[in-house]
């Protein structure tokens, strides 16, 4: 993970828009993601921590999701990456297990859409 997407994250937290714990669970997904060779960079990886950010601390608030896209919408958009959702899955089960907040299928869905869009970068930026 490069420097400015730590600083993204810091900012979130030091704003309050982030409490730590879930600041600690989206760097290590990130980390996780970046010894897999993913270029986790603020260029390719800026909105995936932003949107997680935010949709982990909405629930951890007890704030409702809205619905994102119908199932044959995000089935057609993933099907060359099948991982990408696999992935948004085991991101939610983990999710639950450390911070009591497992994501909405709606969620899971736009989280594969940007796991999807990481996996197309060929290169760090």
């Amino acid at each position: 993970m490069d420097g400015r997407l730590a600083l993204r994250i810091q900012l979130f937290q030091e704003s309050g828009q982030a409490r730590p714990e879930v600041a600690a669970f989206v760097t290590a997904e990130l980390n996780s993601l970046a010894t897999e060779g993913h270029p986790v960079t603020e260029a390719t990886a800026g909105m995936l921590t932003s949107h997680l950010m935010m949709a982990l601390g909405r629930l951890l608030d007890g704030e409702q999701i809205e619905e994102f896209g119908t199932d044959e919408q995000v089935a057609a958009e993933l099907a060359g990456y099948p991982g990408a959702l696999a992935r948004a899955r085991a991101v939610s089960v983990r999710a639950e297990r450390e911070l009591g907040a497992p994501l909405p299928d709606s969620e899971i869905n736009f989280l594969g859409l940007h796991l999807a869009a990481l996996t197309r970068c060929p290169h760090a930026s």
